[in-house]
């Protein structure tokens, strides 16, 4: 039975191999880097978080969203930390008792579990595209709706 620990350094490794898969059908790769051997860049985030699930057993999520212009989320609070990649666009998230954050394409960061919250997309005519990872207790639901 996996463990939290080995379950996370899966997939640490996961997304990184399969982007650096795509990075070599592609042509590109690091100057003065070995053919052939494979190391991460440096990390997109590094951060301490607290409020992580503690049970024998965790599901891990990775999803993908898009907002069109002037699209917003709805109101909510997540019960773990959820770690937000921007693909594409700026991505603006309004959080209760904390200034906006505006985190735009090739930046990450982590939503605190149980904060009231909504994202935005301020632009008028680009779309934002995010990948989401949502480590949980098994069949927690991804956000719960805040009145």
């Amino acid at each position: 039975m996996l463990r939290i620990a080995s379950m996370w350094r899966l997939a640490q490794w996961t997304v990184p191999v399969v982007g650096l898969g795509a990075l070599a059908l592609t042509g590109g790769g690091a100057v003065g880097q070995e053919r052939g051997l494979v190391r991460p860049d440096p990390p997109v985030l590094r951060e301490a978080v607290s409020g992580m699930p503690r049970g024998e057993r965790q599901e891990i999520r990775v999803l993908t969203a898009t907002l069109k212009p002037g699209d917003k989320t709805v109101f909510h609070t997540h019960r773990f930390p959820v770690t937000v990649y921007i693909l594409e666009g700026a991505f603006t998230l309004e959080m209760e008792g904390r200034a906006p954050v505006t985190v735009k394409a090739g930046q990450a960061m982590v939503e605190p579990p149980n904060v009231k919250m909504t994202g935005h997309n301020r632009s008028a005519t680009d779309p934002i595209r995010v990948l989401i990872f949502y480590v949980s207790d098994p069949d927690t639901p991804f956000l719960d709706p805040v009145q």
